[in-house]
């Protein structure tokens, strides 16, 4: 499936019930998906459930090998995937986006595979010798998001895999084509049953999540359908993983560079146009340099070429869906109204057929505004002056949730000691939102429990067994 059409034509729905994709870009008709029912789910069930004990029975190198070799086949269809991924989610092909994010996924897959499976010996004392092993869950529910829908289902998929799960996956339905190609592609190398795909709204999956079938969930989304995950899955003793919401913020010191931090900072923020969990949504900078700060970003900013995303020079596209639009433009007009400037931006073509919204840089505004205390989850960053380092901290750690956050600063001492203060699950220092296959990623508070990547992302996707004796 190394071309487009190709992949498209694999994917198209043989019969029932479909529902129509288009282009975010253009509200152009791209192609047509499958909508799933509850007979599909208990199918993929079943065909999960009969094929874990052969795949759990596989040797690790042996696994690990099979991934390898998907991650091959990804890379053979990485344009065709790309230009799926372009079309139906609205990223560019070039930049961070498309082409970085099939790129992501076999790279992914490469490293779960060439991670340490973990074990380890507890105690051996003499007297006492223990081993601390981890065995596969079962069947593990992988619910992906629209923002990164390949990436991010690779990250939930391969650590289940690797460990000797079967894997049900549901793709939003926002982004489903992108599931189903990706899945598609996978799946000319796995073993029959061992990756399945649903596709279909929220129904589908309240329906995977309330289900004994799934020894694990793997959620990356709202907070909202975090709590209602755990409360549907509760009587099962469900295992989960949960990466949801963030509001992460960004604390600029007064002894920064502007003009040589200033194309991070843009990209910590408006990576995939701003829709990122862990993107930098609310920027704190110290008035010695705010000045200066905000027309070294507005520099930035008004170079970043925004468009249809398969046109090459574009490295911003639109916003996925208008839902998403809605929420940006209410949250950018109530910072308006209060008084808030405007730097560059803020004036969408609301009757234009695509869902684009302009980069906007927001300054001069109160820390307890909408647009700063609210998850934005699009191209509009507020950015709030400071004085007193104390009273940043705090508004930093004020709101309830804790994905990321990072600190600026030419002294690293100074800040990493600021870090340890802040209430999150990682601390970017110089630079915001980067994650490594190896090091493990996970929020606090109600953005969500569980780490995923390297060693302890195997570990979340496995059950621990001691061996005592």
């Amino acid at each position: 499936m190394d071309t487009y059409e190709t992949l498209l034509a694999a994917i198209a729905p043989a019969d029932g019930p479909t529902r129509e994709v288009h282009d975010p870009a253009t509200g152009e008709l791209i192609a047509s998906v499958p909508v799933h029912d509850r007979s599909h789910l208990d199918k993929a069930i079943a065909r999960a459930r009969a094929a874990q004990p052969g795949w759990a029975a596989l040797a690790d190198e042996e696994r690990c090998g099979i991934l390898q070799r998907v991650a091959d086949a990804i890379e053979s269809s990485a344009e065709a995937l790309a230009r799926v991924l372009s079309r139906e989610q609205g990223k560019p092909l070039n930049g961070p986006n498309a082409r970085f994010e099939v790129g992501a996924c076999a790279a992914w897959l490469r490293a779960t595979a060439a991670t340490p499976r973990p074990s380890e010996v507890v105690v051996d004392d003499g007297e006492t010798y223990a081993e601390l092993h981890y065995r596969p869950v079962g069947i593990v529910a992988a619910i992906t998001p629209w923002n990164w829908p390949m990436m991010i289902a690779i990250w939930q998929i391969a650590p289940a895999l690797r460990m000797g799960n079967t894997v049900v996956a549901k793709p939003s339905e926002y982004t489903t084509l992108s599931g189903l190609a990706l899945a598609a592609v996978m799946n000319e190398v796995l073993p029959e049953g061992v990756l399945n795909v649903v596709a279909g709204a929220g129904d589908i999956g309240a329906a995977i999540v309330a289900d004994p079938a799934f020894g694990k969930i793997m959620f990356t989304g709202s907070t909202a359908t975090g709590s209602r995950i755990i409360e549907s899955s509760a009587g099962n003793i469900t295992r989960l993983t949960l990466e949801l919401g963030g509001n992460d913020a960004g604390i600029v010191l007064p002894d920064v560079d502007p003009a040589a931090i200033a194309q991070d900072l843009f990209w910590g923020a408006f990576i995939n146009t701003g829709q990122t969990c862990a993107a930098l949504k609310r920027l704190y900078v110290h008035e010695d340099v705010y000045d200066d700060v905000v027309d070294a970003l507005a520099g930035v900013a008004a170079a970043m070429p925004m468009g249809v995303g398969l046109d090459e020079e574009n490295v911003l596209g639109p916003l996925q869906n208008r839902m998403q639009f809605q929420v940006v433009d209410r949250l950018v007009e109530a910072a308006k109204a209060s008084g808030a400037r405007v730097v560059i931006g803020g004036e969408p073509d609301r009757d234009a057929p695509g869902f684009f919204y302009p980069t906007t840089l927001v300054a001069d505004i109160a820390p307890d505004n909408p647009l700063v205390v609210e998850e934005q989850f699009g191209p509009a960053l507020p950015i709030v002056r400071y004085r007193d380092l104390e009273e940043v901290i705090e508004w930093a750690n004020a709101l309830d949730v804790g994905l990321g956050a990072s600190v600026w600063s030419a002294d690293r001492e100074r800040a990493v000691e600021i870090a340890s203060r802040l209430q999150a699950g990682t601390v970017w220092i110089n630079s915001h939102g980067g994650v490594h296959p190896f090091i493990p990623f996970g929020g606090v508070k109600r953005s969500g429990y569980g780490l995923e990547f390297g060693v302890e992302g195997l570990k979340a996707a496995s059950v621990p067994q001691v061996i005592n004796g």
